[in-house]
């Protein structure tokens, strides 16, 4: 069967769907025909550098002792109501993130300390760049590290109605150059949009307009078919499972988007979302509580909320083939501020969630907190490339070992033991592929109009 790509179909009929952009919100290209059974990765990216040492803080030792003593105010202590939350002899978590530590004793969560990214800088623009890049110290990319591994990945279905979703207003620089992916604030903004009173009509008509034989013709039908595949699902009516109670926040219900497009399994495989206000300079919170117990009780809920709606949809456990990673641009500086907070920093922590992880430990080698120990005397220190982390995934659980066109120049492939999977050789000489033509294997996505 004849397959037309995305590419062609947009060039080819940019001008005859113009006529309609007014009558459609969400146009989907794609087949009604999706591989539901892949694994799917969910990138939380925390805009702003979120303090890791607070989330994941020392809790004996010498190391308990510099922490103290850098952060009087603000260090999550041992006793007391807001007491750090005992992960192993080491590490404790902060008390705003109970939520994340059920997920840690059911060993569905790991945690990489001092781990990201170890370019020189403390810019939020350049760190963040660097990092949804995948090119740490260089800018000249123009694409995201989830749009190479899309390109490059070998595994994936002839057809896919939606393999991307950037939940929000805005594509990250992670999908940057993606022709896959579509944005969207909620999968029932997805559908038709026609007129109130002839939207049947409109729908027949575009029908008939596409009824011919050539690709064009059987592109616009596989659009249509795709909004059919959605609206059936009533995204409207969606009910979260399991007793699963999403935050009533932006964050939550991007969440809850998530979980629905993964739930009417529709090929998705990346999915990315936003989380913003962790540029703590001031008043971040005293003692474990304050603004950032609020913020990462939202997090830690969140997160729960979405693992555990997504445990059982009539008997498929779908936990089983999502990852879900968190990560920040940088971490913050070891001393507190004269303003009750921190400023910019470099080592941070990186979460790592789902069904297929090998929760329940701390991993990465600790730096240690005494000054000659710290980055520059004043930050905590690298260990753990992120790439390291990612990289991981991208073998054992989406089966994309082309690291060299996913992380260019990195060639440093040593699984820390994070994930379940199986090792293959990586490839760092692989490159993107050329861009697709007419009768060549594509991605038929979903695209916002």
């Amino acid at each position: 069967m004849f397959k037309p790509s995305r590419r062609g179909f947009m060039v080819g009929c940019s001008a005859a769907i113009a006529t309609w952009t007014s009558s459609l919100s969400f146009t989907a290209f794609g087949s009604a025909e999706a591989e539901p059974n892949q694994d799917i990765l969910l990138v939380v990216f925390l805009r702003g550098g979120v303090d890791g040492l607070n989330i994941v803080p020392p809790l004996a030792g010498i190391d308990r002792g510099h922490y103290e003593s850098k952060r009087p105010r603000i260090a999550v202590p041992v006793t007391g109501a807001s007491a750090a939350l005992p992960l192993d002899d080491r590490f404790g978590l902060h008390p705003g993130a109970a939520a994340l530590q059920g997920l840690f004793q059911d060993k569905k969560l790991a945690i990489v300390h001092a781990a990201g990214l170890t370019s020189d800088t403390r810019s939020h623009f350049d760190a963040m760049q660097f990092m949804e890049l995948g090119t740490p110290d260089n800018k000249s990319s123009t694409t995201g590290w989830l749009t190479r591994h899309l390109q490059t990945a070998g595994n994936l279905p002839a057809q896919i109605i939606m393999p991307a979703v950037a939940v929000g207003n805005l594509q990250p620089t992670s999908l940057l150059g993606s022709r896959e992916s579509i944005g969207m604030t909620s999968p029932n903004d997805f559908s038709f949009g026609g007129h109130w009173k002839y939207g049947e009509w409109q729908r027949e008509a575009m029908r008939k307009m596409y009824g011919g034989a050539s690709w064009l013709h059987q592109a616009g039908l596989q659009t249509l078919d795709a909004i059919d595949v959605v609206e059936s699902a009533n995204p409207g009516t969606y009910t979260p499972g399991n007793g699963a109670v999403y935050p009533n926040t932006g964050f939550g219900r991007s969440l809850q988007t998530v979980a629905q497009v993964i739930r009417m399994q529709l090929g998705l495989q990346v999915a990315t979302l936003d989380v913003g206000g962790w540029d703590t300079h001031e008043y971040q919170g005293d003692g474990g509580a304050g603004y950032f117990f609020d913020k990462l009780a939202e997090l830690g809920n969140g997160i729960s909320a979405f693992l555990l709606d997504l445990s059982n949809d009539n008997g498929t456990d779908h936990t089983k083939r999502i990852t879900v990673v968190v990560m920040s641009e940088f971490g913050r500086s070891f001393q507190e501020n004269a303003s009750r907070g921190t400023d910019h920093g470099h080592g941070n922590v990186v979460l790592v969630a789902g069904g297929a992880v090998n929760g329940g430990k701390v991993y990465g080698d600790w730096p240690g907190l005494a000054t000659e120990q710290l980055y520059d005397r004043r930050d905590l220190a690298i260990t753990t490339d992120y790439r390291r982390v990612l990289s991981e995934i991208l073998i054992r659980r989406l089966g994309n070992p082309k690291l060299g066109a996913v992380f260019p120049g990195y060639q440093d492939y040593a699984p820390l033991g994070i994930m379940q999977g199986v090792d293959v050789e990586p490839d760092y000489e692989a490159t993107v592929p050329l861009p697709a033509t007419l009768n060549e294997r594509v991605y038929l996505p979903a695209v916002q109009r």
